[in-house]
């Protein structure tokens, strides 16, 4: 070995090197730690035709392989807008394209409904026809391609975004991703 060579060996072993990259196989499991996520802007576009973009998922996924991933939130919601960033990130994005079909479904708030009541005006509907009511956002319903419900006890556990890793949040995920 060159003198010097050791050093730089022994230097370069020290320097963090990101566990994933943008060129990343889609089908291994991101490491992406507790890297900063930037919250995205406004992840949910208008409540309007949020049952044609399902029902556009499930014919999708049936064509794919991959499971539905309904992700009720909204834009004013910090929590819903940290979940998104996590699924847009570069290292995260071509492992979520390979597992999922991913509907963003804007719900809205009644600011005026009672607390212990149905608070969400728009596209509960949704929710509410596989047996879920959204009592707090967000709430990611993730289906088999033939419609059926992999995580009925699960929806909220990513909805406090703001505490949880994006790691954790990708572990969550890949608990709900179709079998390998």
């Amino acid at each position: 070995m060159k003198p010097g060579s050791l050093a730089l060996a022994l230097l370069l072993a020290t320097v963090p090197v990101p566990l994933a990259s943008a060129s990343m196989a889609a089908g291994s499991l991101p490491q992406i730690g507790d890297a900063s996520v930037k919250p995205v802007t406004a992840p949910y576009g208008p409540a309007e035709g949020a049952q044609q973009a399902v029902d556009a998922a499930f014919a999708l996924a049936r064509q794919t392989g991959r499971r539905v991933l309904l992700d009720f939130g909204a834009n004013w919601c910090p929590d819903c807008r940290i979940f998104a960033g996590v699924l847009t990130q570069p290292d995260v994005a071509p492992w979520i394209e390979k597992n999922f079909v991913v509907v963003p479904i804007n719900v809205n708030r009644d600011k005026n409904a009672p607390r212990n009541g149905e608070r969400y005006n728009s596209n509960a509907d949704i929710a509410r026809k596989y047996g879920v009511v959204i009592e707090a956002i967000p709430a990611v319903l993730v289906f088999t391609p033939d419609g059926q419900l992999v995580n009925r006890d699960d929806a909220l556990v990513l909805g406090d975004a703001r505490s949880l890793t994006p790691q954790a949040m990708i572990n969550q995920l890949d608990k709900w991703a179709p079998p390998s």
